[in-house]
């Protein structure tokens, strides 16, 4: 039958549709192969892109030194969002939110009033990244938050003092807002604006706001941050994901213990 089908002529229609069945079969059994094969190079490129963006909002990149050799002054634990206690027997290196969020088992759903960064469910767990000093001191939290901006889903990470309420730095790694506009999120000029700012008032109050022209003179000023220009949405979308994330639906049971414990010299 081989042969048969080898002496039919190469214009034939039947022997036109065999070959590029047969084609389609060995290409898509290659990029089968290739996509196992090299998934576990994937995860760890993954892993490692996650460790680099933490490390740059942390403002802990050395010149010279590997991310793998900094991130060891990193320690990742997981939360429980509701209490605000670190969680036993979850392993921080391999629990992943944005899967949980979905999860049923693992998520809450957000009521309407609740869900102002629109992300309508969020893991019931979130994995916090404490930097310690050589001592074992804190020196900075880390938090990954994420909502909708005008296109698109923003996430990033939120870099504070080992305070809890001052701010090191706000970085997003993955989005899809319009370049020049929403997309100067990653404008390094606006990025500069957000250390030093105060999250928290007097009052133990989320206060910080990212508003238009802000150019507020004393206690005010701690806590605005001028808006993206030409990206209102975005800017609103930014600033409504971090009152989530630090309020009570977020890390604010945990933001309270932290700053309660810094008083006594524990984390």
């Amino acid at each position: 039958m081989f042969r048969k089908f080898l002496e039919m002529p190469n214009d034939s229609k039947q022997k036109t549709i065999v070959v590029a069945l047969t084609l389609c079969l060995v290409c898509s059994v290659a990029v089968s192969a290739a996509a196992v094969a090299l998934k576990p190079v994937q995860e760890q490129n993954k892993a490692l892109d996650k460790k680099r963006n933490i490390l740059q909002i942390g403002g802990l990149m050395v010149p010279g030194k590997s991310v793998d050799e900094l991130f060891k002054q990193v320690e990742p634990k997981v939360v429980d969002l509701q209490t605000g206690e670190y969680v036993d027997g979850v392993d921080p290196a391999t629990f992943d939110a944005r899967a949980a969020s979905v999860d049923p088992k693992q998520n809450v759903v957000l009521s309407k009033e609740q869900d102002i960064a629109s992300i309508k469910r969020r893991a019931k767990y979130a994995t916090v990244y404490l930097v310690k000093d050589a001592q074992g001191q804190l020196q900075k939290i880390i938090l990954p938050v994420h909502g909708y901006g005008l296109w698109s889903t923003l996430y990033g990470f939120l870099a504070l003092q080992a305070d809890a309420s001052t701010v090191v730095g706000l970085g997003f790694y993955e989005h899809a807002e319009t370049p020049g506009l929403g997309g100067e999120v990653d404008n390094p000029a606006w990025k500069a604006k957000w250390p030093d700012k105060q999250i928290f008032n007097a009052n133990g109050d989320v206060a910080i706001r990212i508003l238009k022209g802000a150019a507020s003179e004393g206690e005010k000023a701690a806590h605005e941050v001028d808006a993206l220009s030409g990206a209102t949405l975005t800017s609103r979308g930014v600033d409504n994901l971090l009152h989530f994330w630090l309020g009570q639906d977020g890390f604010g049971p945990y933001l309270q213990k932290a700053r309660s414990n810094l008083t006594r010299g524990g984390v």
